[in-house]
Formats: structure tokens, C-alpha cells, sequence
């Protein structure tokens, strides 16, 4: 027994293709969330794939409605070897989005597995089901390679409804406190920083949608004749917005921005390198805010943009002054804002600035909060020595994703540690025609939870106690 056998068998079940074949038989499954016709794939999923797999690891299962009526279940899967061991909790999301078959590349498919060259095309592959396989057949490894045993007790919520937005969640998990109870949380979701460099990180930026309407008056009224007299509303909406965020993509709303930047993010930011990948666009230094680098600007600070404006009809324009306007917007935000005074802060805006015509609300109610765990805490030392251990590399330490997940749920319903270690690559068309995996990702990912979960085994008690 030990840590470089449990990696040789990750490694050996990357090179005989049964990761693969696992993959294949998951990415058959259409587990669109989005259409409500495939709810009863959704329980499938779990059901006939998920479940016997999981079975035979010994674990125990259930399967749990959706607190939401017609949205995708939830699996709850534990194996417990004693109550007195750390318990690590993990996650993973069976559900995509939508296939869009017509759109894909010729001779790709998304309900099937096409590999070309390094990559492994399919839908889901990259977001999440290849993700958190990979996590699955690591445990299985280190059980294999531990002679039946882990050293801790584990816990797996898997989730049907992630891409529509995971609805029930936060009330699922509230609901099963007890049944989630854990010391630790690592999963797997989003991309590396880049392909080749093994990356961590400890939550997420939140996500505020709100949409500014301009109503002056009832129809469009010809420009010819009222063309100077009449206020137009798009004119007025643009002006406002630029009040908001100006033409370098700076905002200019004190009460939505953080007051600083943390130095213990900023320390941790500093070798961090965005928008170095093939593929990835050519960054606009001159954009945000100023006096930031790339990746604090993305990972430490708050951006506002405009998602769609609408005066007129764009489709067909005529030669008339528009009697409405409408945009929507969002806020991504960190741990450092309360997202809970942004309408109030842009009301008093507007007002401050002649815009009480721009009326502004809240879009959704269900807001991504923004999550971060202290790069301080001992879980992640622990877990970038585990992954420069096992690749030899300097892993990249994100203290929060730009994007944003449900982790709020983890860390504050259920008030674990969080730690995600992504197994996609920045390029992989999530959410797109032709979503893909890299190969050497898959393999390296495999190795490196795998190391994971055997340096949990062997340290996890020590940590629960530096921990709390």
C-alpha cells in the first residue's frame, strides 16, 4: 500500500481506456435540465448509472425529489468506515445543457463520446460529468490501492439541475444538514487557469442581475416631426449606463465596488497569469479598474456589464423616436460587497445624476453569493503541496473563481471549508457546440485526486484539528 500505487492505478485506468468507456456511458445519458420533457433522464442518470456504480464502491444511496416541483432530483451517496474519521464531503452535477446537436462540428456528436487527437468531444464532458467521474474513480483507486479502506468517511451530493440554475438546492441542503455533515469539502466544476498548470480554488464571485427601463410614452413617434422635441428614451438609457460604468469599463459607483483589495488576495494573485491560452482572446489591458492587474481584476475586484440593450425595434428599424428603453445587467462581486445595497446604491445614483426617469430592479431573486475560503486555512496548504507533490508543478492558487457557482450553499449552509480542483482547461466550449476534455488533463487529473484523497487518508484528522 501506498500513495504512488494508488496513482499508478489512476494512471493505468486512464491508459487501458475504462475512464473512457465510464465517460462514454455517462455522456449517453441526455440529461438536458433545460427541457422539461428529459426530467425522467435526469432520474436515470442517477438511477441506472450512477447508483449501481457507486454500489459497488460500497457506498449507500438515495435518491431525493427536487423541493421544486418538475426539477431534477438529487443523489445523496455516503460511505462511512467510522464516525471518529474526517468525513469529506463532494460534489458533482449529472445535468447539461442543452445539445444543440445541428450546431456541432461535423462528425461530432453530444451524446456521444468522439476523440480527436487530445481532445475528447461530448456534452458534459468538460461541465461536469467527466469531472466528477474523474473524482469517483480516483476514490476507487485509493480504496483499491488501501486494501478496501480510505482513512476517512465520504459523502457525494450530486445534483440534477445545476444548468438550470440548481434550483432547490439551498433548501435541499438545508433540509439534509445532518445527511451533508462533514470536516471538508472538495469538489470539481469550471476550468484550470490554464491547461497545463494544476489550479485550486476556494470559492466564487457572485453573480446581481438588474435591468434599467426608460418609459417615456406609449409607440414610436416619427423623427421627421417630433425629432428634437421629444426625449428619446435610448439616448437617455445609454447615458445613464455610461454614468454607471464609463468607456473604459470602469465603474463609477462607489457602493458597488469593494472598498480594497485584500492583501492576502492580492499575495496570492501575484503569479497568476490570465488570458495566456490558445485560443483566448486578446485582453484589453486599458479595460476595468485601474491600478489592477489582469487577474485581480477578474479574480479580487467587482465588474459591471451590459448583457443586452433594447430601444426601437433592431430587427426592422424605422425612422422613429422609440418610446421605451431596456437593458440588462449584471454585477459579478466578491466576498468584499454586500450585494444586498447595489439597487439602493444605483437608485441614489441615477438620482444623483438626473436619471429619475431610469427605473432600476432586481431580476432574479435567487443571487449566487459570492464565497471565499481564507487562503490562510490549513486545508490549503495541505492541498497544493498534495498537487505539487503528485505533478511536480506549482499549482495556481485562485481565491475565487470570476464565475460564480452554488458554493455559497456549501460554505454557508452547510459551513464547510471549500476546495475545488477543476479538471477542464479554459478552451473546452463549455455550454457550447463541441464542449470538450483534454486527455493529458484527464490523466493528470486522475492522478492528482487520487493523490487527494490518500493524503487525506493518511493527514485528514490532523487538519480537522488545525481547521477548527
Amino acid at each position: 500500500m501506498s500513495r504512488a500505487l494508488a496513482i499508478d492505478y489512476a494512471s493505468e485506468h486512464f491508459d487501458n481506456g475504462d475512464f473512457l468507456a465510464l465517460l462514454q456511458r455517462s455522456v449517453a445519458h441526455p440529461t438536458e435540465s433545460q427541457e422539461p420533457e428529459q426530467l425522467p433522464e435526469l432520474y436515470r442518470y442517477l438511477e441506472s448509472f450512477i447508483t449501481p456504480h457507486l454500489r459497488a464502491l460500497g457506498f449507500e444511496t438515495t435518491i431525493h425529489d427536487n423541493p421544486v416541483k418538475g426539477r431534477g432530483p438529487f443523489l445523496i451517496a455516503s460511505r462511512i468506515e467510522d464516525p471518529a474519521l474526517p468525513t469529506l464531503l463532494s460534489y458533482g452535477h449529472g445535468d447539461v445543457v442543452r445539445g444543440y446537436a445541428a450546431q456541432w462540428r461535423e462528425g461530432l456528436s453530444p451524446w456521444e463520446v468522439v476523440v480527436d487527437g487530445d481532445r475528447w468531444y461530448g456534452r458534459g464532458t468538460a461541465d461536469n460529468k467527466g469531472q466528477h467521474l474523474i473524482n469517483i474513480t480516483a476514490l476507487e483507486q485509493v480504496i483499491k490501492a488501501r486494501g478496501g479502506k480510505l482513512g476517512f468517511n465520504t459523502k457525494l451530493l450530486l445534483e440534477m439541475g445545476e444548468e438550470d440554475g440548481s434550483p432547490g438546492l439551498g433548501k435541499f441542503c438545508a433540509a439534509h444538514q445532518d445527511e451533508l455533515a462533514a470536516d471538508i469539502f472538495i469538489a470539481s466544476d469550471g476550468p484550470r487557469l490554464a491547461a497545463a498548470r494544476p489550479t485550486l480554488f476556494l470559492g466564487s464571485r457572485g453573480v446581481f442581475n438588474f435591468e434599467l427601463t426608460v418609459d417615456l410614452r406609449e409607440g414610436a413617434h416619427h423623427s421627421g416631426n417630433w425629432g428634437g422635441l421629444l426625449a428619446n428614451p435610448g439616448i437617455v438609457l445609454a447615458n445613464a449606463i455610461a454614468s454607471l460604468v464609463d468607456k473604459q469599463g470602469r465603474v463609477q459607483v462607489p457602493g458597488l465596488k469593494p472598498q480594497k483589495l485584500p492583501d492576502n488576495v492580492r499575495a496570492a494573485l501575484v503569479d497568476i497569469e490570465v488570458g495566456s491560452g490558445p485560443g483566448d482572446p486578446e485582453i484589453d489591458h486599458q479595460w476595468g479598474e485601474p491600478g489592477l492587474s489582469a487577474s485581480e481584476k477578474v479574480f479580487g475586484w467587482n465588474t459591471l456589464d451590459v448583457l443586452a440593450f433594447k430601444t426601437g425595434n433592431p430587427q426592422a428599424p424605422v425612422h422613429a423616436i422609440p418610446g421605451s428603453a431596456w437593458a440588462l445587467c449584471h454585477i459579478r462581486f466578491t466576498v468584499d460587497s454586500d450585494y444586498r445595497t447595489f439597487i439602493d446604491a444605483i437608485r441614489t445614483h441615477l438620482d444623483a445624476h438626473g436619471f429619475d426617469t431610469v427605473k432600476v430592479a432586481q431580476t432574479r431573486m435567487d443571487v449566487m453569493h459570492a464565497t471565499r475560503l481564507d487562503p490562510a486555512s490549513p486545508w490549503v496548504g495541505w492541498a497544493l503541496d498534495s498537487l505539487k507533490r503528485t505533478t511536480d508543478k506549482s499549482p495556481a492558487l485562485l481565491p475565487n473563481l470570476g464565475g460564480s457557482l452554488p458554493n455559497d450553499v456549501f460554505s454557508e449552509i452547510l459551513g464547510l471549508p471549500t476546495v475545488w480542483i477543476p479538471h477542464s482547461y479554459p478552451a473546452c466550449s463549455q455550454h457550447a457546440p463541441n464542449e470538450h476534455l483534454l486527455a493529458p488533463v484527464v490523466r493528470e487529473s486522475l492522478q492528482i485526486m487520487a493523490g487527494i484523497f490518500w493524503d487525506l487518508g493518511d493527514e485528514g484528522s490532523r487538519l480537522v484539528k488545525e481547521a477548527n
